[in-house]
């Protein structure tokens, strides 16, 4: 049997073969070239809620799931004993601002008429000791006294012009009215009592725990009765926006990316789907490097961390998901400068 047409047909059968293979990945190159595809996981920023006090925890309000508001009371603490504090302080600041109103109001009317009626009466003993001594110095150089008379009516009249100059001086600061520097000591210490009663009352603020940010509550961490403090997380908060997935991009295609490029993630959860994204994050530095780069083959090993950021409307991604993100490299750099910056808030 002459084998030779068999071997011509199979060997035409190969080289068909071959360029159809050939043309088939040249195609496919080709459609792959214009687009890239990143494999990665879904991520987002996670923050730890305490309180800013050390005090028993009252009650917690929201339970993990939950998804909440900025601003949005979670927890609270016992507020008795900071509630007193409080009061306290603001017992401090009302004494304080009563010293300061009775220095800058100066003395009242009755009291500078007194003062004036103790001058009058001090001025009347003046006079009458004045007229005892001029008697008692007459008499006594008639000799129908005694010198110790004269002498006690000359103390009499010594004390009363002390006791008239006291009475003057006395009247004259109170018609002047409190010290300058009595009045700016008074002040500044209402000053630190209102500064106390601020921080007192920011204290008691603080035994109200409020969601920072909207998410969705991870982990209850304390319970009412457990003791807070400000190094005891009570509640783990996942923030659901931003929203990106944690990809690596070879260093030999770092060229062709930049931020704000538009970008399609896709997961196995949801086939068919694809969600909104761009690039908003390449990192400076190479991870997995070799410890000694020396070839071109070695370098074209390093890869970089891109974050892209994503939609999430319908509340479908989650922590921890694989995601692929394709990336069209021939976009134009004018709507890669545009990105999606804000996203539609997720529905309930």
């Amino acid at each position: 049997m002459n084998k030779k047409p068999l071997r011509i047909v199979l060997l035409l059968l190969l080289i068909a073969a071959a360029a159809a293979g050939w043309w088939y990945t040249k195609q496919h190159d080709e459609v792959d070239a214009s687009r890239l595809l990143l494999y990665g996981n879904i991520d987002v920023r996670e923050v730890d809620l305490t309180f800013n006090n050390s005090e028993h925890i009252d009650q917690i309000v929201v339970q993990e799931g939950d998804r909440v508001k900025k601003g949005q009371l979670v927890a609270t603490l016992h507020t008795a004993r900071l509630q007193a504090q409080l009061s306290a302080a603001q017992a401090k600041v009302s004494a304080q601002q009563a010293v300061v109103a009775r220095f800058l109001a100066g003395s009242r009317p009755q009291e500078i008429r007194k003062s004036r009626a103790a001058v009058a009466a001090i001025q009347a003993r003046l006079d009458d000791a004045k007229i005892t001594y001029q008697r008692t110095l007459k008499l006594q150089k008639d000799k129908a006294v005694s010198l110790q008379d004269l002498d006690d009516a000359r103390a009499g009249l010594n004390t009363a012009k002390a006791d008239l100059n006291a009475a003057k001086e006395a009247l004259a600061l109170m018609l002047e009215g409190p010290r300058e520097e009595d009045i700016a000591e008074a002040q500044a210490m209402l000053k630190v009592d209102e500064a106390q009663q601020a921080l007192a009352k920011e204290v008691l603020d603080d035994a109200r725990l409020y969601a920072p940010a909207d998410g969705i509550i991870r982990n209850r961490i304390l319970e009412p009765g457990d003791m807070a403090s400000p190094q005891k997380p009570v509640l783990t908060l996942a923030l659901t926006n931003p929203l990106w997935v944690r990809a690596y991009a070879p260093e030999t295609i770092l060229g062709k990316l930049h931020p704000g490029m538009r970008a399609e993630v896709s997961t196995d959860s949801y086939p068919g789907k694809a969600y909104q994204g761009w690039i908003g994050f390449i990192s400076p530095t190479a991870e997995f490097t070799p410890r000694n780069v020396e070839t071109p083959d070695l370098r074209t090993r390093l890869v970089y961390q891109v974050r892209v950021y994503v939609c999430n409307p319908q509340d479908e991604l989650r922590l921890g998901m694989p995601a692929s993100v394709s990336i069209d490299l021939q976009q134009s750099r004018s709507s890669a400068e545009q990105p999606i910056s804000d996203c539609p808030q997720p529905t309930p």
